[in-house]
């Protein structure tokens, strides 16, 4: 007996070892060097904001048709969610992601030294285009997190998004004050190189095996998952109401705020921003309770604080001394905003995880046209009715994603 035992022993010792199964995961410190990567990315498609009066005056362009510079970063980054992302569910990101960074380095140095308006326009298309690098590296947070941590993680990743967003203006008037709008770009070729390196360094160097398809039915499969997922869709449609709601705020805020009786100079309505921010950072909490099953709930309280927010921010328009009234509404708009973000992306990423850069790519599409028909729409309401239109305006938006939330219930379950 004792014989068997030990020949049992001995036979099981001669047995090579199973290999171990790698455990997911995302560290803390991967996933803030995510956000900051992130923030810096999408920052390059909003610096153009406060600079626009400069830009015009350099290149003789007239102030009615200076808008353009705007669009044609929002066009090049609305290409890129379509044509680029999904290459993440098809090529190694941690490549993809080193080609991106420093491309777009390019791009804003190109911006930097441009002798034209014509070379202007260009590059800012370009770095429009590269700067969705930002979806590839939040879908790559979501395949690298563990699955009871991917919420959390996606929350992390994507506050980098929105705060980077808020900073971007402020930022960009600060050293355009200093040094001329020129240097914003050089300046942040400079740190996206940096950036470059770094993500080259942390990021994975083996991946799962990719899926052999052309590249042109990987499109195809990215529209047909709008067909074959109803939450894809569900969540993209409030995408498009939440960013809409976002810059029916954020695009005509200078226009009372630089005019009587407040006359705050750009670098004061800069940081209002600050507060944006705060709300922003303090979402991130929310893809915990994804993790835990709480998203439609967190979902729905959510959008009816994003529609309340909108009480304190149309006082704002009525004295001097009721501004702290839209710093409130302010923090409560971004935290609302960014919770729901922060769980649509979580929710649709559970779906299908062989397609997240797809899903993003996509999802990201609705948010784009959500933002420019925000802007557009809020724009029309401050000279039609002026600042209580555009309150107006945005809890409409705020109450009707309320609305469609609460019909759509039974496609979240």
């Amino acid at each position: 007996m004792n014989i068997q035992v030990v020949n049992g022993a001995a036979a099981k010792a001669a047995q090579p070892e199973e290999p171990r199964q790698v455990t997911p995961g995302l560290s803390a410190m991967t996933a803030l060097v995510f956000a900051i990567a992130c923030g810096l990315s999408v920052a390059n498609v909003y610096f153009a904001h406060p600079l626009l009066d400069a830009m015009a005056h350099d290149f003789a362009i007239a102030p009615a048709s200076i808008g353009i510079v705007v669009t044609v970063t929002q066009v090049g980054y609305a290409l890129g969610l379509f044509f680029i992302v999904p290459l993440g569910d098809l090529f190694d990101r941690r490549k993809l992601i080193a080609g991106q960074a420093i491309l777009s380095a390019v791009a804003l140095i190109a911006v930097g030294l441009a002798p034209n308006a014509a070379m202007l326009l260009a590059s800012l298309a370009a770095v429009g285009l590269l700067a969705v690098m930002v979806q590839v590296l939040v879908a790559y947070a979501a395949d690298l997190a563990a699955p009871s941590q991917r919420g959390r993680a996606v929350g992390t990743v994507t506050s980098g998004v929105i705060t980077g967003i808020l900073l971007a203006r402020f930022v960009a008037g600060v050293v355009a004050d200093l040094a001329g709008w020129r240097w914003v770009y050089l300046v942040s070729a400079g740190l996206t190189l940096v950036m470059a390196v770094v993500l080259h360094t942390i990021l994975p160097r083996h991946e799962a095996e990719r899926p052999r398809t052309s590249y042109i039915r990987l499109l195809g499969s990215m529209v047909l998952l709008f067909v074959r997922e109803p939450l894809l869709r569900v969540r993209a449609v409030l995408a498009l109401l939440i960013f809409a709601s976002f810059n029916v705020l954020w695009a005509p805020l200078v226009l009372p705020l630089s005019a009587p009786p407040f006359s705050l100079p750009h670098t004061a309505i800069g940081l209002f921003g600050l507060a944006g921010v705060a709300g922003a950072l303090g979402a991130r909490w929310t893809g915990g309770l994804v993790d835990r099953g709480h998203g439609q709930l967190v979902t729905g309280l959510s959008l009816l604080m994003m529609a309340a927010a909108w009480l304190p921010i149309a006082f704002m328009g009525m004295s001097l001394w009721l501004l702290w009234l839209l710093v409130a509404g302010i923090v409560m708009l971004d935290l609302a905003i960014q919770a729901v973000h922060v769980i649509n992306q979580s929710l649709i990423f559970s779906r299908r995880p062989d397609a997240r850069s797809r899903l993003v790519g996509g999802y990201m599409i609705f948010y784009s046209v959500g933002s420019a028909l925000g802007s557009i729409a809020s724009t029309m309401a401050y000279a039609a009715a002026g600042w209580s239109g555009v309150s107006l305006l945005g809890a409409g938006i705020g109450l009707t994603a309320l609305l469609f939330w609460a019909l759509t219930l039974r496609v979240g379950r």
